[in-house]
């Protein structure tokens, strides 16, 4: 019997969102592939590289070979699903997304969806994060170019190897309107931020905030070459970065060893 391809799926936009279905989707029309489906109960976006210690958590199981963990983290969507089904057995690929909206620059510190990527490679599984770039007057999102650069991009991995060391993985964000599927490899563009946040009150007079959309404002990296994720998308193509989870600033520390 031939062995299957086993690939572990993730999100942190919740089990029944539509990118999330849509990849399990395109994962499922590729040959002689098992996919598994661990993904967060609920919406978990911007939740970082979070575990919870705080409290139990719970598989529940939704469809075939696919599980909701009620209130987890994608970090512990995989934690725990390497330490339960797949204990003696790691799965060959994990897939995090697709992410609907888009992870560059620093956000990728905050995203869930490269979190769970991250959690991957922490344990020796090549691992990739895909994102939609939305057009968010259309809150549907269209997914099919992202379906598409899935199914290559697991297909040459599965035809060769996976093209990064240990404990780094690939982050693809996808243009939010289809004008070309040329892929560029890119660098993590400089992300400006602002503090966006909303006061209001309740009927009872209490103050309560949300938080905001910052609008998507990047720029390049001085003194780096190549092109940067943000500029990519913007030229409408599709963009992949290896991320690498040494955060050490290397440049820094003859300056830090000076000022000791």
């Amino acid at each position: 019997m031939k062995n299957l391809y086993k690939i572990l799926v993730t999100n942190d936009d919740g089990y029944e969102a539509k990118g999330l279905l849509s990849l399990v989707d395109a994962l499922r029309e590729l040959q002689d592939v098992e996919v598994t489906v661990i993904a967060p109960a609920n919406e978990k976006s911007a939740c970082g590289h979070s575990l919870t210690l705080t409290r139990p958590l719970r598989f529940v199981s939704v469809g075939d070979d696919f599980y909701k963990l009620d209130d987890g983290t994608p970090s512990d969507c995989v934690y725990l699903s390497l330490s339960t089904m797949f204990e003696n057995d790691k799965p060959d690929l994990l897939v995090s997304g697709i992410n609907r909206g888009s992870n560059m620059g620093e956000d990728i510190t905050y995203s869930g969806t490269a979190a769970g990527a991250m959690e991957g490679v922490l344990h020796d599984i090549p691992s990739i994060a895909i994102s939609q770039v939305m057009d968010f007057s259309n809150p549907d999102g269209d997914f099919r170019l992202a379906k598409e650069t899935i199914k290559k991009i697991v297909t040459k991995i599965r035809e060769g190897t996976f093209p990064l060391p240990k404990r780094e993985f690939l982050n693809i964000n996808i243009p939010p309107e289809k004008q070309t599927a040329e892929m560029k490899v890119t660098y993590a563009g400089y992300r400006h931020y602002a503090n966006d946040s909303h006061l209001h009150r309740n009927p009872r007079g209490e103050e309560y905030h949300w938080l905001g959309l910052h609008p998507l404002d990047f720029s390049s990296r001085e003194g780096v070459q190549g092109l940067s994720d943000y500029v990519a998308i913007q030229e409408g193509y599709i963009s992949i970065t290896p991320i690498m989870l040494d955060l050490s600033a290397y440049k820094s520390m003859k300056t830090l060893q000076e000022w000791l």
